[in-house]
């Protein structure tokens, strides 16, 4: 009988120790995973992410229609934009964002259709040009100043350096666009220097002179051709 009595403690103590095992790794799986990476964040989670994701569409389309229609400056620009692309995805990662997502500005392709409804008021007010509330319609300004464009865009930064300056893909170089935050109403005024995939991209200089705190895109924005 004493015999039978040890095996069965043995037992119970087999027993034990297999508890405490299968509850240790229950909780070590537990730990693991509240000490897990968090999920990166998507374009539609995140306004910040969603500016960084214009951004990178942007500069992404840029290089493909360079490599489409190649010209000499192509390599430079495209070497360039490859930079800037590098740049956004570190930003990408900084702010938890995930890292490569792309997003084109769907509404790059729409202000065309309000410039076509904008320009017969523009026609039709220079026969009143001898009057004189007309030049004070534009502020004094020359008979483009004010002229409201990219009706519905949104603006993101290119991620270039420089002085401030924006790119555009229907307005050609040494043209002049004032953009506004409607959400803070700061304003700049910058000079187009170079092509790119939206309306007006502005480079980081720029941006900041008009940004929110801890945000890559202006979703609310006016922006005027001044010259």
């Amino acid at each position: 009988m004493s015999r039978r009595r040890t095996l069965g403690t043995k037992k119970k103590i087999a027993l034990l120790v297999s508890a405490a095992t299968v509850a240790g790794g229950g909780a070590f799986v537990m730990a693991s995973t509240s000490n897990a990476a968090p999920t990166p964040k998507s374009a539609s989670e995140s306004t910040v992410c969603l500016g960084l994701a214009t951004a990178l569409g942007n500069n992404q389309k840029f290089i493909a229609d360079q490599r489409a229609a190649p010209d000499a400056q192509s390599e430079a620009r495209i070497a360039n934009r490859e930079a800037v692309v590098a740049e956004i995805k570190r930003k990408q990662e900084a702010s938890g964002c995930a890292v490569g997502e792309s997003a084109q500005d769907s509404q790059t392709a729409q202000p065309s259709q309000p410039a076509q409804s904008a320009q017969p008021p523009a026609a039709s007010a220079q026969p009143s040009q001898p009057a004189a509330s007309a030049p004070a319609g534009n502020g004094g300004g020359a008979a483009a100043s004010g002229q409201q464009v990219c009706n519905g865009s949104t603006v993101t930064l290119s991620g270039e350096g420089g002085a401030p300056a924006a790119s555009s893909n229907q307005f050609p170089a040494g043209t002049k666009l004032k953009v506004t935050n409607l959400d803070n109403n700061k304003s700049t005024t910058v000079e187009v220097t170079s092509v790119s995939g939206s309306c007006a991209l502005l480079n980081n200089a720029a941006f900041e002179q008009v940004r929110e705190p801890g945000k890559f895109l202006i979703r609310r924005a006016l922006i005027e051709k001044v010259g």
